[in-house]
């Protein structure tokens, strides 16, 4: 019999499951140009509502919502600040710069940084007009190459308070904002309070198969939807996506715990490995780092896909898995003792 892949590349790899399908085969549409798909208002209003905001706009991806949010705070010329390693520097095919205009400047390290940082970082408008202006300020929550870590809440409030006294618009990238929650056991509305905008993807934890929702006030939401037809990004009939984000809400956004156990018994698994240092998981993204003897992570990537696991290397020596809801406790399980046996057999 041949033996089941276990994909731990991504939380992006999921596939729907029969009643994802059974919602999307049964999706009332309309034209979403019009304005008149009644499941894409529905999610949209979900969605907002959740997130404690006026409006929201159901886009075919977080990378589009994320560089919606850029356009409409900002002008050409502008400077942003994000987090070292964000989302919108290091994987969005340098968006900012080609479709906005923007430099992107980096504060802190590991993904977080600290109101004194920031402060640091900030260059004011100066009188000569030489220096651009920092108009917007990015946080991302999970931090997806910090290992899928989390923002404190206070240190969060600080740095948005710090950055509101600074005149500063905030955006959240909040891809996986829904395992932030699930971790703190807080409402996602209270994670999206500081932020003037926030982006959400319903395509990787929750595990729809395709988009992002960006929140916030009605006349951003307006501005934000000429330029979602600009980008390319308008849709007709989307309801039939809609709906499958729709169920992912109702039927797996608390499971997302699940996924964050997972993750945290593939760490306890390895932990004790010598050459092998585990960034212990916050959330769903688990990273580990190798050393010498061990060989770099592309070779352990490729002896680990020849025994049917699949997991994504992260630099020269860091690899990374991700935990998801096509991936239960057994094969989490599984998937780490063959981690663990591939470890211990490059060591000797």
């Amino acid at each position: 019999m041949m033996q089941a892949v276990i994909d731990l590349r991504s939380d992006t790899v999921t596939r729907p499951t029969a009643g994802m399908r059974a919602a999307i085969a049964s999706a009332e549409v309309g034209d979403d140009m019009f304005g008149e798909d009644p499941t894409v208002r529905r999610l949209q209003d979900v969605v907002a509502t959740r997130l404690g905001k006026a409006a929201a706009l159901f886009v075919p991806s977080g990378t589009m919502a994320n560089q919606l949010a850029l356009r409409c705070h900002t002008q050409p010329g502008d400077d942003v600040l994000c987090s070292d390693g964000a989302h919108i520097k290091w994987y969005e095919a340098g968006a900012a710069a080609a479709l906005a205009g923007l430099q992107l400047v980096t504060v802190g390290q590991g993904g977080f940084f600290t109101a004194s940082e920031l402060y640091e970082t900030y260059q004011p408008e100066r009188t000569d007009q030489a220096s651009p202006p920092n108009r917007l300020l990015c946080f991302e929550n999970t931090h997806n190459r910090g290992g899928g870590s989390i923002w404190p809440m206070q240190q969060l409030q600080e740095v948005a308070a710090a950055g509101r006294l600074l005149g500063m618009k905030l955006h959240l990238d909040g891809a996986r904002l829904w395992n932030a929650a699930v971790a703190l056991g807080l409402p996602d509305a209270e994670l999206a309070a500081p932020f003037d905008t926030v982006s959400v993807c319903l395509s990787k934890g929750l595990g729809a198969p395709v988009g992002s929702l960006l929140c916030g006030p009605v006349d951003v939401i307006h501005r934000a939807r000429r330029y979602r037809r600009m980008y390319g990004g308008a849709m007709r009939q989307a309801g039939i996506l809609a709906a499958a984000g729709l169920y992912a809400l109702s039927h797996h956004y608390l499971r997302l715990a699940e996924d964050h156990h997972h993750a945290r018994r593939i760490a306890e698994v390895l932990s004790d490995l010598r050459h092998v240092a585990v960034i212990q998981p916050q959330s769903n993204i688990l990273l580990f780092d190798l050393s010498p003897p061990l060989p770099d992570a592309a070779e352990v990537t490729a002896r680990l896909k020849a025994l049917d696991v699949l997991v994504a290397p992260f630099g020269p020596r860091r690899v990374r898995l991700v935990t998801h809801l096509d991936v239960d406790r057994a094969a989490c399980e599984e998937a780490a003792q063959r981690i663990r046996q591939v470890l211990c057999d490059a060591a000797l």
